[in-house]
C-alpha cells in the first residue's frame, strides 16, 4: 500500500456530464459486484481524472455518500500508481452500501488492474 500524503484536488475529477458521458461513449466497463469501472484514455491529460457515480438505487444520502467517500479514499491512496492520460469513472452498485471499506477496495483493485489503470499493481 502506498505511503505519505496525497491529495485528490478537484481538477482530478471529472465534473460535468459531458466529461462522464465522454468516458461512457468512449471506453470500456469493467463490471464486478460491487463496482463498475468505466476507462477511456486522453492524450491531452498529463495524469488522470477520475469520476464517481453513486445513484439512489444505493440507499439515502448517508448510504450514498459514505461509498462515495470511501471511493474517493481508495482512489486518493492509490493514486501514485496509475497510468497517465486516463480518465475513469467508477460506478457504485447497490450491494456496494453494505459492503466494507475493505471489500470495495479488494473489487476496486480487481477492477482496476483488469482495466489496466494501475501501471504496477
Amino acid at each position: 500500500m502506498p505511503t505519505g500524503h496525497l491529495t485528490f484536488s478537484k481538477a482530478k475529477r471529472l465534473t460535468s456530464t459531458a466529461e462522464f458521458a465522454r468516458v461512457r461513449e468512449g471506453g470500456e466497463v469493467f463490471r464486478g459486484d460491487l463496482l463498475m469501472i468505466g476507462m477511456t484514455t486522453d492524450a491531452k491529460t498529463a495524469g488522470f481524472r477520475a469520476g464517481f457515480i453513486t445513484s439512489r438505487r444505493i440507499g439515502n444520502a448517508v448510504q450514498r455518500n459514505r461509498v462515495r467517500r470511501r471511493l474517493r479514499e481508495i482512489v486518493r491512496k492509490w493514486q501514485r500508481d496509475f497510468r497517465g492520460q486516463i480518465w475513469f469513472v467508477t460506478i457504485a452498485r447497490p450491494a456496494a452500501a453494505r459492503a466494507t471499506y475493505r471489500a470495495l477496495e479488494d473489487e476496486w483493485l480487481r477492477l482496476a488492474k483488469r482495466a489496466s489503470i494501475l501501471a504496477r499493481s
